[in-house]
């Protein structure tokens, strides 16, 4: 198995589609960073966890699409006509998608690592700035169960109809035009413009609302449990 995710690694980070979305995630990231960023949001510093949140929800939609693609080495219709190969093999098929997953997961992580480096790199290079401790809450809140829950949700779906992958990942570019309620604040990134104004100081302490907490703790816990009901049975070839 450990070959099997070493291979599946390489081949989702040794190309050219992984650069391309590398790079083009940098530009953005830079983009945002220098032109809304460095601004504040709601007067807030630029390195404070609300102006930094509202980077990474910027940042999201982007790395929603990638961790997409990343399952479309799986899911397409040549990988599943190639799926029949699997079917001689020795491991039993479970646990060539965990394989799978594991390597997508790691390919998202990577991901994610790229955008807040180069928020690190921002924030060194034009404040001298490097508590990095009190961001960790608001980036794991904010990215690892969306992320989670896109690979669990996009598993599923590119199971059942592969090209249901590639409209799903519109999801948060949607999400970001509707109106939402305030405790999915954080998939549209209103809850770090509007909270720090209800809150009533300057540059207030950062603070969640329990019910936005909770909300992502089930979408986390969605996403595993998706990600970890793989089929039981021997994968079939696409008709």
């Amino acid at each position: 198995m450990r070959n099997i995710f070493l291979y599946e690694c390489k081949r989702l980070l040794w190309n050219k589609f992984f650069a391309g979305l590398l790079l083009v995630l940098l530009l953005y990231g830079w983009q945002v960073l220098t032109g809304a960023t460095i601004l504040g949001v709601s007067h807030t510093a630029p390195f404070s966890p609300w102006s930094f949140g509202d980077f990474l929800c910027r940042v999201l939609p982007l790395l929603w699409i990638g961790s997409l693609f990343f399952l479309t080495f799986f899911t397409s219709g040549r990988a599943r006509r190639a799926a029949v190969l699997t079917v001689a093999a020795p491991m039993e098929p479970r646990r060539y998608a965990l394989a799978r997953c594991g390597a997508a997961l790691v390919g998202t992580g990577l991901l994610a690592l790229v955008c807040l480096g180069e928020a690190a790199l921002f924030y060194g290079w034009y404040f001298d700035w490097y508590g990095w401790g009190e961001l960790i809450f608001p980036a794991l809140i904010t990215l690892v169960p969306p992320l989670v829950f896109a690979l669990g949700s996009g598993w599923l779906l590119g199971r059942l109809w592969p090209w249901l992958v590639y409209v799903w990942m519109l999801l948060p570019s949607l999400l970001r035009l509707l109106p939402l309620p305030a405790s999915l604040g954080l998939w549209d990134g209103s809850v770090f413009v509007e909270r720090p104004l209800v809150l009533g100081t300057l540059d207030p302490a950062f603070s969640l609302p329990v019910e936005t907490i909770l909300i992502q703790c089930v979408i986390l816990l969605i996403g595993v449990m998706l990600l970890g009901r793989q089929p039981s049975n021997r994968p079939q070839a696409e008709r």
